[in-house]
């Protein structure tokens, strides 16, 4: 899907490695139990990796909203503990960004506004979300009714 020579497609198989790799960036079990029950649920568009010497040392996760129908949730995204800070995930962002621009699709992400804004993503406006809109950001089109409502899929918990 995205920068064949940085982010490849994920291999069936890598999903153990995946899931260390998400055991290991975050503090709890959270990112690693939406991503099993959103491949349970079909809800997963797309799983892109960054492999350095046959490791998996990024990870990224799309997944369909519920609605808006068509637009996609970026959750998770990872990077290993000892290559955090050394670019790697704003540079998986930005080639997200571009792709979701050239395509015109709309791509959003709950997370910290000063990372995400830096590589390419703008705050969601107009939108409704069941978790903080002043942390909700979206790249590609985005183009909406004002007020309309973020359904995230189901792994998400809401």
């Amino acid at each position: 899907m995205i920068g064949r020579d940085f982010m490849q497609e994920m291999r069936a198989g890598e999903e153990k490695a995946v899931e260390a790799l998400l055991n290991a960036a975050f503090p709890g079990p959270d990112e690693a139990r939406i991503v099993r029950a959103l491949r349970k649920s079909g809800e997963i568009a797309g799983e892109q990796v960054v492999r350095e010497e046959g490791q998996i040392v990024g990870y990224l996760a799309l997944s369909r909203f519920r609605a808006p129908e068509g637009w996609l949730c970026l959750a998770p995204i990872a990077v290993a503990p000892d290559r955090q800070g050394q670019g790697i995930g704003r540079r998986m962002c930005r080639m997200l960004v571009g792709w979701a621009e050239a395509a015109g699709q709309t791509i959003v992400v709950l997370g910290e506004p000063e990372f995400y804004s830096r590589a390419g993503f703008r705050m969601a406006e107009g939108l409704a979300s069941p978790f903080p809109i002043d942390h909700t950001l979206v790249a590609g089109p985005a183009r909406a009714p004002q007020g309309s409502r973020l359904r995230y899929p189901r792994a998400f918990g809401t």
